[in-house]
């Protein structure tokens, strides 16, 4: 049984080699605590390689709050394009806004900021404990695989409940004096060393009160159940093109996978011709022969999209369905794409 004055020097050595160790990333050299939520949201699943450049245009294109606040949702959505997960800078803009409306700030308070849109545990810990110097935990992959490893804990890390055990893990052990360096500490010993497979044992600052190591079970841990298959969907997809040189586009419902953004005519279906009638059907369009110019899948959380795309002309334009348009190539271009519409998109019209 181990004292508690381990915990102290658990906290002096992780702290101590953050701060001589950590990557210089943009975000960490800001205490501004609305920039460090923009890039806390822009970070979740997503590889930091990846945000360094959509923060920076971030941050430049909206340093204020009310200029994030009430930016135009198409602007936003378009600055956000390639990032993914498109929901998250919806509710990032509704919280912001709530936060500005109400507190003229981001709230120095976990309950408060909490309860604004979009913003969990994970968020909440990690803004307050970085921007604020606020004990908080902030619990995410990283850090539940490093303390499952440091304290052996065999609790299965995909199921919900097991949060609890890890924020309670990380209260008992973080820093008072410098939360921030400890929650970042955590999180950069988790990315950079405390590694999902192959973790660099020997180059890890905090090795010495690491229980898996010293019970060579490092590897074992965290305890991870799979994941439920993903549902591979099939899709298919036509370009159409009127007599003008413009393609007909949709744009997707509000709510729901990838939430207000524009795409070619789809369908769920593997049989080009079923696709082809349902969709000249709700645009009341008459199409030529289809010619296929692309294949591919596109993996999402909890879908695979095996898409199959074709070009069609049309006589006319038809009677277009609502939320949808006719555009030229150089028109498409401002619009709010995903990835699987760009690949269209480049196939059929070039980028």
């Amino acid at each position: 049984m181990r004292s508690n004055d381990w915990k102290i020097q658990f906290c002096d050595a992780l702290t101590n080699w953050y701060r001589r160790e950590c990557r210089d990333l943009p975000w960490r050299r800001t205490s501004n605590p609305y920039w460090i939520w923009i890039s806390e949201v822009m970070l979740q699943q997503t590889r930091v390689d990846t945000v360094i450049p959509y923060y920076l245009r971030f941050t430049e294109r909206y340093p204020k709050m009310e200029d994030l606040a009430y930016a135009p949702e198409e602007e936003l959505m378009k600055n956000w394009e390639g990032l993914g997960y498109y929901s998250r800078v919806r509710n990032l803009q509704s919280g912001v806004r709530e936060a500005f409306e109400t507190y003229g700030e981001v709230p120095a308070d976990p309950v408060r900021f909490m309860k604004l849109k979009g913003v969990g545990p994970y968020t909440a810990g990690a803004v307050m404990s970085i921007a604020y110097g606020i004990p908080a935990p902030a619990v995410d992959g990283n850090v539940m695989r490093v303390l499952s490893r440091v304290l052996l804990i065999e609790d299965d890390i995909v199921k919900p409940k097991t949060r609890k055990i890890f924020e309670e893990a990380v209260m008992d052990l973080i820093d008072r004096e410098d939360p921030s360096s400890f929650n970042q500490g955590l999180m950069e010993l988790g990315a950079t060393v405390c590694t999902p497979t192959r973790p660099k044992c020997l180059l890890c600052p905090v090795r010495d009160w690491c229980a898996a190591y010293h019970e060579g079970r490092e590897e074992e841990l965290p305890v991870k159940s799979k994941k439920k298959k993903q549902e591979t969907v099939p899709r298919t997809v036509i370009a159409v093109k009127n007599r003008s040189g413009r393609w007909l586009l949709e744009r997707r419902p509000d709510e729901g996978l990838l939430a207000g953004m524009w795409e070619f005519p789809a369908a769920e279906t593997a049989d080009p011709d079923e696709a082809a009638r349902e969709i000249a059907g709700r645009h009341g369009l008459e199409l030529g022969p289809l010619q296929e110019t692309v294949r591919f899948k596109h993996v999402f959380t909890h879908r695979i999209w095996e898409v199959a795309a074709f070009a069609a002309a049309a006589d006319d334009d038809g009677t277009p369905a609502a939320r949808s348009g006719w555009f030229l190539p150089e028109e498409i271009g401002s619009l709010t794409l995903p990835n699987p519409t760009k690949k269209v998109r480049d196939a059929v019209i070039g980028e």
